[in-house]
């Protein structure tokens, strides 16, 4: 099975970020806006068959990160100008550790699914500190897969395939996620390879117009 590629939307990712910063009081710990983003994307592919932001996920120590939306959070030099240029308009990043709102999310660039999924997961997991959700996180199959890589401090590209398992990891009692919440969008085994049958397809036809 080939790595699934879709192309980067800096738009959607940067104001997810942003969307996620207002909703904490116009800033938020970066780690936390990261995992919340994840969230999001997470639910969204397994509900509609396609991530929100197209980033591409790697596992690092402490959860599952969005690659190039990471790089917007810290307003990295080594991205396109263009990105860079955008992402400054709504956001900036303080000491490395608080992404700061400059400007209200444009909520126009977002689907009515892309609103559905953000909104979802700031009423779900919004209430939680970012260790909390990096606890969270590291419930999920697609996470555990490279755990052992991820916690030796390297990084280990995730597969968004994996997006669609269940997890079969408790979360931690005192942070009372139900079930329903944890499992983010629930899915039988038809609709699962259904959701690859569409991602599979996408990737392709991205691929070849590249």
């Amino acid at each position: 099975m080939g790595k699934l590629r879709f192309t980067f939307d800096f738009k959607k990712s940067t104001q997810a970020l942003n969307f996620f910063a207002v909703e904490e009081g116009k800033q938020i710990n970066k780690m936390k806006a990261l995992k919340l983003v994840f969230l999001a994307d997470r639910y969204h592919l397994r509900k509609y068959g396609r991530l929100i932001t197209n980033d591409n996920y790697v596992a690092l120590q402490h959860g599952p990160v969005p690659s190039t939306t990471k790089d917007i959070a810290e307003s990295n030099d080594y991205l396109a100008d263009e990105i860079r240029q955008y992402s400054q308009l709504f956001i900036e990043p303080i000491d490395n550790l608080v992404l700061v709102s400059k400007s209200a999310p444009d909520k126009t660039i977002f689907s009515e699914t892309d609103l559905e999924a953000l909104e979802f997961v700031w009423k779900t997991f919004g209430r939680y500190n970012q260790f909390q959700l990096r606890d969270i996180t590291h419930t999920y199959p697609e996470w555990i897969k490279h755990k052992k890589i991820a916690e030796s401090g390297s990084c280990s590209e995730m597969n968004l395939r994996d997006f669609l398992l269940d997890p079969t990891e408790k979360v931690p009692d005192d942070l009372k996620l139900d079930e329903a919440a944890h499992q983010i969008f629930a899915l039988n085994e038809d609709e699962k390879q259904l959701i690859v049958e569409t991602i599979e397809e996408r990737s392709l036809i991205e691929a070849f117009w590249r």
